[in-house]
């Protein structure tokens, strides 16, 4: 059954009280099969940084996976009984399967969903409103709805969002449109709920209207050194980080997500296999250059603030 611990949303202090949850990858054998051994250690790392998992998001290539390995995923990781807490992403445009995705995971100690508006599709405010309704009041967790306009071609409706906000599972958005002035529409739009950047290198900026946190692609090439890095900018200590972390961030969107992070965390030795599922191809990452310039500047500043 749920965790217990994660009904309702609010007040909970498991989820209250992690700031930052990293979109863990999905590493691969040279077939493309799952490589779990890595799997297991990638999530441990996480855990030793005391960052939330969330698992089977697009940085995962969760769409890219047949249903019988999404769920093989649910297992493994489960399975590690880890003490930090877990999201889990709800993707595509296909109502029922979503629903039988939220049925499967009924049995596993899952703590949060991640619910995106749904892809290709293009639906408006009224559509939304009906699968998000369907999906919170089918859900046993509280969820995170996300807004990545990039990715799902069309944008979460503002007011839809204020529907959407009293649901009692309704409990954090995931705001990855790439503008503070699109952040601010949105949380103004709902203020009850937790707002999360999801675009690392806006952090600063999106904390000073309002975040609570963010959810990442960079934590899985420096997973400590992004957990300081948000721990400094919800103190709001002076940022003069921000470049730097703007900088390092833009270099893992060099190519289509997670190519760049993928080649960086082989180059570090993390990954046996840099593998991708189609339709994305390492063939993009033409250049490794920007990377590894960004992991030596990242490993340089967390050295420093360890020295301080």
């Amino acid at each position: 059954m749920p965790n217990q611990n994660s009904i309702p949303a609010v007040g909970n202090e498991r989820l209250q009280q992690t700031t930052l949850w990293t979109a863990l990858i999905t590493p691969f054998h040279s077939d493309e099969s799952i490589d779990f051994a890595t799997l297991t250690q990638l999530a441990k790392e996480q855990e030793a940084a005391g960052n939330g998992i969330l698992i089977l998001g697009s940085t995962g290539e969760a769409l890219a996976m047949t249903p019988t390995e999404q769920q093989d995923v649910i297992r493994h990781i489960c399975a590690l009984d880890l003490s930090v807490p877990l999201m889990v992403g709800v993707g595509g445009f296909q109502l029922q399967q979503q629903m039988q995705w939220l049925d499967f995971l009924q049995d596993f100690p899952v703590d949060a969903l991640l619910i995106p508006v749904p892809l290709y599709a293009k639906p408006g405010a009224a559509s939304q409103l009906k699968w998000f309704n369907s999906l919170l009041d089918a859900s046993n967790w509280p969820c995170m709805i996300y807004n990545v306009p990039s990715r799902t071609g069309v944008a979460l409706d503002e007011q839809t969002l204020g529907s959407l906000a009293s649901h009692p599972n309704a409990w954090a958005v995931k705001e990855a449109s790439g503008s503070v002035e699109a952040f601010t529409r949105y949380r103004n739009a709902a203020p009850s709920l937790q707002f999360y950047c999801g675009d690392d290198g806006l952090l600063v900026d999106f904390v000073a209207a309002g975040a609570c946190g963010l959810v990442s692609v960079a934590a899985n090439a420096w997973p400590e050194a992004t957990a300081h890095y948000v721990r400094q900018s919800l103190s709001q200590t002076v940022p003069n980080f921000k470049t730097l972390w703007q900088q390092a961030s833009n270099s893992l969107f060099c190519a289509a997500n997670p190519i760049p992070v993928k080649a960086l965390m082989l180059h570090q030795g993390r990954l046996n296999n840099a593998g991708l599922r189609p339709p994305l191809y390492m063939e993009e990452m033409q250049e490794l250059t920007p990377v590894l310039n960004a992991d030596a500047a990242i490993y340089q500043w967390m050295k420093t603030c360890l020295n301080q």
